[in-house]
């Protein structure tokens, strides 16, 4: 066992002697850098510092070299660099964790933290560009690796005498993450870093609408709903959170109407908004104030063939709850009034027959319109074959 351990000393000397030689001659950093890896094969060897510190010098050569090809314009792998730029970081935190060991003393000296750190920051920008390197290659996985990289330096004991709190491009890193993260389909790669991105303005409905796709794919329809409400607070007028918000009460109508309320105040002709409204009353049995609504769509937008329905239904609905004896001639008035609307809605709408067929079978039969009665019922009738 002594002779083998003599021999393995022997071989490390000889290869960091070897990788030591590449790194004078100013080539084959490469070579050098395969010795070091070589040598980390050994569990024996992987707490070795000095074996790390030769790592980082041959990479940190090779970053080198290849950054001044692109200075000098010439021919260069950009995907290699930006490889050699990830794999400079993750050395170099594992050569600071080796290098913040107490000696046999109990005394900790960070003899390298300081250079390295400052060699580091001079590089981290081009982990950002690596980042977006990847997003327009459509490569997401290695491109929330190269943000994530980024934004974690805040946390490495290499960095403690760097402030990184107001760095406006944290927040941005932050936001890339998260997009790459809902790119991929990964609901908790795109919630990590939510909070951060959130500070980036220019993107925060995006970094909203991607968080509340993560929790509805996680199932957690309160945080989902808490979700929508932040970004309709903020951004009332976007067309991805009112919608959701409303359908995410689609079960619970008063709730709804005070979403549609809340974004007329916003906005008190949107014809979405004004539609919106019309639909809540009318789930709510408002027919009145239903159809009051469908007419402002119908007066703003008459092209919108749904507010016809609704105010058409609206009609219909008031009917049923007049008694038909009583209310005889009244009711002939409200199937009278609600007749245009609905045939206005077959115009717009004339694919949409499952909806003003029956509706239109009812007020022609009420009105006693044969001729138009016979050519609904036909229509019904081959639905129905």
């Amino acid at each position: 066992m002594a002779l083998m351990a003599t021999l393995s000393v022997g071989a490390q000397r000889k290869q960091i002697g070897e990788a030591r030689t590449y790194l004078k001659s100013g080539k084959n950093f490469d070579k050098a850098e395969k010795l070091m890896t070589d040598l980390l094969k050994d569990s024996a060897n992987r707490e070795n510092k000095r074996i790390y510190e030769i790592w980082w010098q041959s990479v940190q050569k090779q970053y080198e070299q290849a950054n001044e090809k692109f200075y000098m314009k010439k021919q260069q792998d950009t995907a290699q660099f930006f490889s050699i730029v990830r794999r400079l970081f993750t050395i170099s935190f594992r050569l600071d964790s080796l290098d913040a060991r107490p000696d046999k003393k109990g005394k900790v000296s960070h003899d390298l933290r300081k250079d390295v750190a400052r060699d580091m920051m001079g590089y981290r920008n081009n982990l950002f560009n690596g980042g977006a390197f990847y997003v327009r290659k459509g490569d997401f996985k290695k491109a929330f690796d190269y943000f994530e990289t980024y934004i974690n330096c805040r946390r490495q004991p290499l960095f403690t005498e760097y402030d990184f709190s107001q760095e406006p491009r944290m927040a941005e890193a932050a936001y890339w993450a998260t997009y790459n993260g809902y790119r991929m389909e990964e609901p908790i790669m795109t919630l990590r870093y939510r909070d951060l991105a959130l500070a980036d303005t220019a993107k925060r409905s995006w970094t909203l609408q991607y968080v509340a796709e993560s929790w509805k794919s996680l199932k957690d329809d309160s945080m989902y709903v808490a979700t929508l409400w932040q970004g309709f607070n903020d951004y009332p007028m976007s067309n991805y959170f009112f919608p959701r918000l409303m359908d995410s009460y689609q079960n619970q109508p008063e709730e709804a109407l005070k979403v549609a309320d809340q974004a007329l105040e916003a906005d008190s002709t949107s014809r979405l908004f004004l539609f919106a409204k019309s639909v809540v009353l009318l789930k709510l049995e408002k027919f009145a104030e239903s159809l009051d609504y469908s007419n402002r769509v119908i007066k703003r937008y008459p092209d919108m063939a749904e507010a016809y329905y609704n105010a058409g239904t609206a009609y219909l609905n008031i009917v049923l709850r007049m008694d038909p004896v009583r209310h005889k001639k009244l009711i002939k008035k409200m199937y009278q009034k609600a007749m245009p609307y609905m045939e206005k809605y077959r115009t717009l709408a004339p694919g949409g027959a499952e909806k003003w067929g029956p509706a239109l079978y009812r007020i022609y039969f009420n009105l006693n319109m044969g001729k138009q009665f016979d050519e609904i019922d036909k229509i019904l009738k081959k639905q129905k074959s």
